[in-house]
């Protein structure tokens, strides 16, 4: 993130407190991943390229923020993108809780 322009702050918290950040932030079972940010009032979940978290910025939509679930192998941070990379979905995660594809890779 900090490659692509964001100001970055590391904080290591033990497994529980991380989880009541997750939990707190509004996200449910199956939208947690194994970083959480917050930017500007939302959460970002997981390996989410930094041109969403741009474009979610852009245009400021009602929602807690995105998530990408699991660890996709050619997400950012998470090997090479290519043939070899899964196909992944970027999931806006609105106030509700629930979920919509917001942008897919490759």
């Amino acid at each position: 993130m900090e490659e692509s322009g964001f100001a970055a702050e590391l904080k290591n918290l033990p497994m529980a407190d991380l989880m009541q950040v997750k939990i707190g932030a509004g996200l449910k079972p199956g939208q947690t991943s194994c970083h959480t940010g917050q930017i500007e009032g939302y959460v970002i979940e997981g390996h989410v390229p930094a041109r969403e978290v741009k474009r979610l910025l852009a245009e400021r939509p009602d929602a807690i923020g995105l998530t990408v679930p699991d660890m996709p192998y050619g997400s950012p941070g998470m090997g090479e993108a290519g043939p070899d990379a899964d196909p992944y979905d970027v999931l806006l995660v609105r106030r509700d809780g629930t979920t919509e594809v917001y942008a897919r890779y490759p």
